[in-house]
């Protein structure tokens, strides 16, 4: 299992129990370290309940509520599903697939990613961490673009992304309809391999 560690200071909050979203009751500045590892089962409660945060912000997607476990499991690739954990505490989470079955023969096929973290840990850098790890997985897979979709009102998840290296590709206006109004999204995609490639010329 590969393991990424960094001192995130700003996550000194107070931190929830395990699954739960509750906001701390009061904010403290002490450093705890942060570690990046694969996602497993036993991760299931609390990445479901940071979903389901993220979907009652009403600007991360158009699920209305977050899957079961069985179903977040087989949509998702093993090899791109990553937690950011303080101790026992899961405070983000990044995972990606393939919307095609038919790309599924081909491992450089471009992977589409969802990003989430825990509302008490939003500002702390553990959204670009978890991108890092994703990039540095798809890199060493070969995969040729990592891919998502955002909401323009989304302004965090696009400066997160833009900051990591992602540009805007394409939008699509009137994706769809809910709660009365459109949804428009942008599609941003970061080359995990122009590096490589642009040290070859």
């Amino acid at each position: 299992m590969t393991r990424f560690t960094a001192n995130i200071a700003c996550v000194g909050r107070p931190l929830p129990a395990a699954g739960s979203v509750a906001p701390p009751v009061r904010a403290v500045r002490t450093p705890r370290a942060v570690a990046t590892t694969m996602m497993l089962p036993a991760h299931a409660e609390s990445v479901l309940a940071i979903y389901q945060a993220g979907i009652d912000s009403g600007n991360a997607t158009l699920d209305a509520v977050a899957p079961q476990w069985e179903t977040f499991d087989t949509t998702h690739l093993p090899e791109y599903r990553f937690v950011a954990v303080a101790g026992p505490t899961v405070l983000g989470w990044i995972a990606a697939n393939r919307p095609f079955d038919f790309w599924a023969d081909d491992p450089t096929l471009p992977i589409y990613h969802a990003v989430y973290v825990h509302p008490v840990a939003t500002g702390c850098g553990i959204g670009r961490q978890l991108l890092e790890v994703l990039l540095a997985a798809a890199q060493a897979h070969g995969v040729h673009a990592v891919r998502s979709a955002i909401f323009p009102e989304n302004t965090a998840s696009l400066a997160l992304h833009t900051r990591a290296g992602f540009r805007v590709v394409g939008a699509q206006q009137r994706y769809a309809h809910r709660e009365h109004r459109w949804r428009h999204v942008l599609l941003v995609e970061h080359d995990p391999r122009a590096a490589e490639r642009s040290a070859l010329l």
